[in-house]
């Protein structure tokens, strides 16, 4: 009898959703709240609608999934025929998500293994879709869990952001607050390291903020097997540019991903956001 692994992430992941569709992964949908309102990220609120809240300054914040959310997922996953669950999720430095899916794993109707891999964005997704792959190799999951850790020790992800005032209020910049005093002055880069957002290097304009996230991702990948994604918030013209350029420096590129980032992320970088993954395969 064949058994059945149910892979499980949260909206913060961004796969493409013909990547989830092949590989039957399902996203725990994050919160964010506009104006007092809660609304699911992904199907409730669009990147475009969010953006425009923050130009607005209205106020925006955002709130992991309960365990109910998460219990009642595993439970589907189980009638579906899933006789373990493999739950990954964005970084606990960033989110209560993953404490609330190891509540909810404790009263799951089959074992359920949750995976804070310390990502975010397509770092997270390209951990999930590891797992996906091993499981459909025939893989334990024991070794889809090792898959998707392996690759989330390999991936990095850098953002460029055209202010650090969203990441202070949301108060997820981390050392990156050592940068404040000059905010005004500098364009920052930032990446994504032991789960918490860093500053990495402080450049004078956007153009070269930008022309550096380049070579920062090309130095990254190198010449060897590897996946990159582009993301970014009302800023589809840049981010569509710096994709094609990566895709003429690359000689090793595989998959190469452009998307908008969702409301939570977008939330705590405001609109101009240009974040690149860069995962090895």
């Amino acid at each position: 009898m064949s058994r059945h692994v149910a892979i499980i992430t949260d909206s913060t992941a961004y796969l493409p959703q013909r990547a989830m569709e092949r590989h039957g992964i399902t996203a725990v949908p994050l919160t964010v709240i506009v104006d007092g309102q809660a609304m699911e990220e992904g199907t409730e609120i669009s990147a475009r609608s969010l953006a425009q809240a923050l130009q607005k300054r209205r106020p925006v914040t955002t709130s992991r999934p309960s365990p109910e959310v998460f219990a009642e997922t595993y439970r589907a996953a189980a009638e579906a025929g899933a006789d373990s669950v493999i739950s990954l999720h964005l970084s606990s430095e960033l989110s209560g998500t993953y404490d609330a899916a190891v509540l909810a794993a404790k009263d799951a109707p089959v074992p359920v293994r949750v995976v804070d891999t310390g990502m975010i964005a397509m770092a997270l997704g390209f951990c999930a879709l590891a797992a996906a792959e091993t499981v459909e190799a025939g893989g334990t999951v024991d070794e889809a869990v090792a898959a998707a850790e392996k690759r989330a020790a390999s991936t990095s992800a850098y953002f460029y952001v055209d202010t650090l005032d969203y990441l202070r209020r949301g108060g997820r910049i981390g050392a990156a607050q050592a940068l404040l005093g000059s905010a005004l002055a500098v364009k920052p880069l930032l990446e994504l390291n032991g789960g918490r957002i860093e500053p990495l290097e402080k450049v004078r304009t956007a153009s070269k903020a930008i022309a550096r996230l380049e070579e920062i991702a090309v130095e990254r990948a190198g010449s060897s097997p590897v996946d990159i994604a582009v993301h970014h918030l009302a800023a589809q013209e840049r981010a569509s540019a710096l994709a094609d350029r990566l895709g003429e420096r690359v000689p090793g590129l595989a998959e190469l991903h452009v998307s908008e980032v969702g409301a939570v992320i977008g939330a705590h970088t405001g609109p101009g956001l240009l974040g690149v993954v860069v995962s090895p395969r």
